[in-house]
Order: C-alpha cells, then structure tokens, then sequence
C-alpha cells in the first residue's frame, strides 16, 4: 500500500481543536468558554487541568505550521475558538482574536496547506452558557450569525468547512452524561440540545449558500460507530439497532436526509424525552443539504442486551484478547470499512472524509531522539488499509485527517493521554517527532 493506491485527488491531512492546543486563554482578548469553567471546578478533569497552556499554538503556530510542511500533507483541519473572535459570543468582536486565524490561513496557504476550519468544537463562549447555551433555541440564531461572520471573514481562503464536530458528545457527554462541560445530567434536556445543535447546522448550510464566499465544501463531523451484536440472539441484534439509533441515526438521518429516525424518536418519547420540533423545522434540515459528511471513527461497540438503564438497556462489551488503545479502546481497523461501506449502502453516495482518526498510547521510549510508538504507527497503517479497501468497494472517500497533529488537552482526561504525531513536552513546549509520523511523512512522501 502507498499513496499512490488512493485517487490522484485524494487528500491527507491532520487535526487539531482549538481548546486543546492554542492556549492563551486569557490573552489578547479571548473571552472564557465553557471549559474554562468546567476545568475549574475540582473532580472534573484529572488533576483539575485545563487547556489554558495545552501545546501554546497561539505563539508557537509558525512552527508547528513547519511540522504540517515536513509531514507533506495536503490540508489541514483547525477549529476556530468562538470566544476568541467573539467574547461574549454574541455583539463586539475581538479584532486580535480574528488575526490570530487570518495569520493561521495565510501561513497554511504559504506552505501549500488547505485550511479547512471547524465552527464549533465543543467551546461555548461562557456568556451564551449563562444565557442558556444549547438548551436555548436562540442558539440557532447566535450560531448562524458567528458562522456567517467566519464565512465572510476568511471564506475567501477557506474552502472546506465544518458545522460541527461530534455533536453527540456536546448533547449527551455535557448535558446528561456530565463529564463534559457544561457538566449536566438532564437527559431530557440532552435531547432538545440535540435537535438545536441540528437546527444550527443547517442554518450555518443557509448561510453558507447566501455567503458571497460560499463557493467551497461544508458538512457535519460525525462520530460514528459500527454496532455488532455480541450474538447472533435477537435480542442482542436489537440491542445493537437500538444503540445505533441513539449514537449513529439519530444524527445521519437529519443530516441526510432531513428527519428522525423513527424507532428512535419512539423510544424517546416512550420515556417522555422527545424534543420540542416546531413547524418547519424538518423543512429546514431537509433543505440544508451537505456537501460532504465527516466521519470521525475509532472504534466498534460490540453490543448485549440487559443491563444499563430504561434509556439504553443494553451493555457494551469489551472483546477479550483484542488490543486496546490508552483510552481503553478496541483496535479494530476493520471497523472502519464497514462504516464506509454502511454509509454509502444506507445514504447513498455522498462524498466522505474521514475527519478524526487515530490513538492515544504512553509513548514513553524513545530511539534515536524518536519517540518509539510502533503501535501508533501499526493503527494507522491498518486503518489506511481499510479506508484503501473501502474506496476499491466503490465507497466515495475524499480525505483522510489523522487525529492529531499534536499530543494534546484530552478533555477531561487532561494531559495523560497522547494522541499526537508529534510528542509535545509540556513543561518546555519541546516537539519530538514518533516514529508515526516518520512513516506517515514517508507514507506521503513515497518514501516508505
């Protein structure tokens, strides 16, 4: 397998998220978000850390720029911190918040980097939190208004968007699981937040199309999972359907095809807990047709009936004898082929791009002033792999963003788990390359 296996306009990039590497959080402007806040309150994030340092990408992104050059990636996938260009979410804008990102683009394009920037990545501005923040419908409104304002701004550059990234996981993890910020356990609430989130992205589509600039590509970051039954009983197979219904259809179908699935908008009624849709609501999702959908995989979950709650009366099982990342997630590349070939068999075919994916291991040993992470570098190639086979079945796959760049802030996990390409020291700021990224730069290269 080499690059030149893929189609000749097939595009290989890296991730980051604004939250977990720029840092500077109180600088030049930046109002507070959500997980300033969140990250403050003790027993919510190891060691209660927070990303007001994370890698220092605010001062330090001519360099790590530098890194995405050597690596010889086509593109490179950002998110823009929404309480950097607006404090306050809403009304005055922070001019140095907004050159930070123009500084960002113009280097990108520079070095012979797509920009493809993210809108919302999982960092409310505080203010429109204490307003109510996604529990509000008026925070459709609020979005649209910050997109149309990051489309005008830098959409002459930009030619790759993204609504959201993993609205699942800002619904369910910060409403009603709670070990995301805002830190909530009102499921009912989680469900609204759900169909607001939704109506968002489609209003950010709108105003892309109205946008003078909108002349690019914009869709959903989804994270996505393939749901195996851990038998061939019945009762495990619904399980699985029932699981994949709360994590996968309940976002593909109003993103695909502009309604809710309806076993599981009846379980959630059934349990008092289906959203408030208004009149012309489902007219709005169905018109606001993606470009592309973004697909965020790292896993499978292997499914049985009994146990859990009268939500999800299931349990996830944790196959014995398989290999599992630090996160405690199974390795299963193969996964990732079914994903693809299931999106195009039930959706159609709509170009994807796989926009996260990747592994946190301890990456402790180093080699030759090379950190020596041969599991990291086996995930990927296997992954590769599948993503290769996938496009030989036909399946309509466009990019490819390793998830991440750079060792970063894992949310809640704090500093302890690495996802990077690069190693980041976080007392000296020091990038250390892995042997990962050596073979992906020789992967990109043709040099492997």
């Amino acid at each position: 397998m080499t690059r030149k296996d893929f189609p000749g306009d097939f595009r290989w990039g890296a991730a980051t998220a604004a939250y977990q590497i720029e840092g500077a959080w109180a600088t030049d402007g930046r109002g507070p978000c959500i997980w300033d806040t969140f990250a403050a309150i003790p027993g919510h994030t190891v060691r209660q850390e927070s990303g007001a340092v994370a890698c220092d990408h605010y001062h330090l992104w001519k360099d790590d720029l530098d890194l995405l050059k050597d690596l010889g990636i086509d593109a490179y996938r950002f998110s823009i911190s929404w309480s950097r260009v607006f404090p306050e979410g809403t009304g005055a804008s922070n001019p140095v918040g907004w050159a930070f990102y123009d500084r960002l683009i113009d280097g990108l394009l520079e070095r012979g980097i797509a920009p493809c920037a993210t809108l919302y990545h999982w960092d409310l501005p505080q203010a429109l939190q204490d307003r109510g923040g996604w529990g509000n419908r008026d925070i459709v409104g609020w979005f649209e208004d910050y997109a149309e304002a990051m489309f005008g701004a830098f959409g002459d550059r930009v030619k790759t968007w993204y609504t959201h990234n993993e609205p699942w996981v800002v619904a369910w993890a910060g409403h009603a699981i709670g070990r995301h910020a805002p830190g909530l356990s009102d499921r009912k609430l989680a469900v609204q937040v759900t169909h607001h989130l939704l109506l968002s992205h489609a209003a950010a589509i709108e105003a892309y199309r109205n946008s003078r600039q909108g002349d690019g590509q914009i869709g959903a970051v989804l994270n996505l999972y393939p749901m195996v039954p851990a038998t061939s009983s019945p009762q495990d197979h619904a399980a699985a359907r029932l699981l994949d219904g709360h994590h996968n259809r309940w976002w593909l179908d109003p993103v695909l095809k502009g309604t809710y699935p309806q076993d599981t908008w009846d379980h959630y009624a059934s349990l008092g807990i289906a959203p408030r849709v208004e009149p012309g609501d489902l007219d709005r999702l169905a018109g606001a047709k993606s470009d592309f959908l973004g697909v965020n995989y790292y896993f499978r979950k292997v499914v049985a009936a009994g146990g859990g709650d009268d939500l999800l009366p299931l349990t996830e099982v944790k196959p014995t004898g398989a290999p599992y990342t630090s996160m405690s997630w199974e390795v299963w590349p193969e996964g990732l082929y079914d994903l693809l070939v299931r999106l195009k068999a039930d959706y159609g075919d709509i170009p994807l791009a796989i926009t996260e994916n990747g592994a946190a291991f301890p990456d402790e040993q180093l080699t030759d002033g090379v950190v020596d992470d041969e599991d990291r570098r086996s995930f990927l190639e296997g992954h590769f792999a599948a993503a290769l086979k996938a496009v030989k079945a036909g399946v309509n796959l466009k990019d490819y963003f390793v998830w991440s760049l750079l060792d970063n802030y894992e949310w809640a996990h704090g500093y302890d788990k690495r996802f990077g390409l690069f190693r980041v020291d976080y007392e000296t700021q020091k990038r250390t390359w892995k042997r990962s990224s050596r073979w992906y730069q020789g992967f990109l290269k043709g040099t492997n």
